[in-house]
């Protein structure tokens, strides 16, 4: 039967994530509890619509959990409103950019200032594969010559684009963001300002990177990654008016009944980041994230530097490989990172120059920051030829098997 096949293949991934260090820098490992919630019963239960404003009848109990999350996301991240129905943070932004579009009463296409996909940016953020690009006009803002956000130059991408919007959000910048520039910017130009915290949520919610919804009109995340909850998205806001707006976007507009199996495992995972652990779980993510970074540099490696929870690794110059000739070999020893555009790439977005490294997910499992450096010291010596294959993996068997098992968490 599938079921048989699909439990076999459940298992051998249990495998994986236990016996391998993963470093994918957007993902990470869900409790216990948060899985128990989003695979119960309410995944049985239609509720299109909002609390007590619902097109089913029934939803009074769903109604409940909706307004936990509500509420607790709200606490979380000090902010007025939030809406926790987005399947995933593309279909968070395609909600926003919905409700900024209404917001503004435009009679032509949103004009959006962002950084692109190859300085570190979202696909979702104006890439010409996505829908972003083909809704609304992106103009794109560079970095500066040391891979960091220079204001200078977003200054006069805005003065010089006049854009409607101006848009932080990156899913492979390894350094904190001054939203208060930015809101500066926005507010100089007759902007409205958006961020896209996806990958530094969890370090905003542990008091590790600035809160962006001081200063942005809207802001919208993921709920796995830093946050480490279920795959989801969430939108927040401070603006009533706009908060209105987001609503009707994500549903009716882009979204039918909402999940509320999902949603729940959403307010669990708000409730578990309110805890004086998960700041110390988020601080922790940021020494393990630079330990790693340092002593990569100090063995000879060219990479970036880091302020949370990812580094960039230049396999190029370091090693003599692409990014994709570099995630094949780590993959064979048990480590799984993913390959990413650096600034100035010029490999493909399939073969890239290097690596996007992140350790929310092992400092779940408790990794340390002796262990941090042990692994870069594992990845350098595997990739520059020094260790075999078999030592290399042996290496990396000895660190997991001192670690949390996933399904204990």
């Amino acid at each position: 039967m599938i079921k048989d096949l699909i439990y076999k293949e459940i298992q051998n991934e249990l495998d994986r994530q236990n016996d391998g260090i993963e470093l994918i820098a957007s993902e990470n490992y869900a409790s216990k509890a948060v899985r128990d919630v989003q695979a119960s019963i309410l995944t049985n239960k239609y509720a299109e619509g909002y609390p007590n404003k619902r097109y089913y009848g029934g939803c009074r109990f769903v109604d409940n959990i909706e307004q936990l999350a509500i509420d607790t996301v709200c606490k979380l991240f000090d902010c007025k409103f939030a809406n926790v129905q987005p399947h995933s943070g593309s279909q968070a932004n395609a909600a926003a950019y919905r409700a900024l579009e209404k917001y503004l009463k435009l009679d032509r296409r949103m004009k959006i200032l962002s950084i692109n996909l190859n300085d570190g940016g979202h696909l979702t953020h104006g890439s010409a594969v996505s829908f972003s690009s083909n809704t609304y006009d992106f103009a794109f803002y560079e970095l500066g010559a040391d891979g960091k956000i220079d204001f200078d130059l977003v200054e006069k991408a805005v003065e010089e684009y006049r854009p409607d919007v101006i848009l932080s959000g990156y899913s492979a910048y390894p350094y904190e963001v001054c939203f208060e520039k930015f809101k500066e910017i926005a507010d100089k130009y007759g902007c409205l300002f958006m961020v896209d915290m996806a990958h530094i949520a969890g370090l905003v919610a542990g008091g590790k990177h600035s809160n962006p919804c001081k200063f942005a009109d809207i802001v919208t995340s993921t709920t796995h990654k830093t946050l480490r909850g279920p795959r989801g998205g969430l939108i927040l806001t401070n603006n009533e008016a706009l908060f209105k707006l987001v609503n009707s976007a994500v549903f009716p507009y882009y979204q039918g009944g909402p999940l509320e199996h999902v949603i729940a495992a959403k307010a669990i995972c708000f409730d578990e980041a309110l805890l004086d652990s998960f700041k110390d779980y988020a601080g922790q993510v940021v020494v393990n994230t630079k330990a790693f970074t340092n002593k990569m540099k100090e063995l000879g490696a060219v990479c970036s530097s880091t302020d949370n929870h990812l580094m960039l690794l230049n396999t190029k110059k370091s090693y003599g490989i692409t990014g994709k000739e570099a995630q094949h070999m780590l993959e064979e020893i048990d480590i799984t990172t993913n390959k990413n555009m650096l600034p100035n790439d010029d490999e493909s977005p399939a073969v890239t120059s290097g690596l996007r490294i992140g350790f929310a997910a092992m400092t779940t499992r408790g990794c340390t920051t002796q262990q941090a450096e042990l692994i870069a010291t594992i990845i350098h010596n595997y990739l520059s030829g020094k260790t075999t294959k078999e030592d290399a993996q042996n290496a990396v068997h000895s660190i997991t098997s001192t670690l949390k098992k996933v399904e204990d968490l």
